[in-house]
């Protein structure tokens, strides 16, 4: 297991985020693909996962609703995969998501995407619905994780 280092980034460093992007997935997007998806949000956060001063991972979130922050994206780079990356990562935005006053943290997952279907399983998400996404064809799980007893 990798001991990353999990820092809040700003916009500013988006450029990073943009070229972590494009390593973990595809289609390849620009800079003004993710700043168009977290313009005008609420709480954006922007995480970044370092292993050694390089940046192996990242983590996209914003306020979907007052109660609830939705994990938007997030990417390990495929040589530091099943090294724990991910899960560092969104306990580090669960944690902030709860010393925020969110009740709830959401994210959405394609069913072929098993080994991030398994690790929400594991830190205890739970699936409440399916929706149909029109882009791609398929369904998006949507689960749900109630942090509101991880409240300092």
């Amino acid at each position: 297991m990798a001991d990353a280092d999990i820092v809040v980034i700003g916009l500013d460093e988006l450029p990073g985020v943009v070229d972590l992007f494009n390593e973990v997935f595809r289609p390849p997007r620009d800079q003004a693909f993710l700043e168009r998806r977290l313009a005008g949000k609420v709480n954006p956060l922007i995480l970044l996962a370092r292993v050694e001063r390089q940046p192996v991972g990242f983590a996209l979130g914003y306020e979907l609703k007052p109660s609830t922050f939705y994990c938007w994206l997030i990417g390990v780079v495929p040589d530091y995969r099943r090294a724990g990356i991910a899960s560092q990562l969104m306990g580090a935005l669960v944690a902030l998501a709860a010393e925020s006053g969110y009740k709830l943290v959401r994210f959405e997952c394609f069913n072929r995407q098993r080994p991030m279907l398994h690790l929400a399983i594991k830190q205890g998400y739970n699936v409440v619905g399916v929706r149909y996404d029109s882009d791609t064809g398929d369904n998006l799980l949507i689960l749900e994780l109630d942090v509101s007893d991880l409240r300092h």
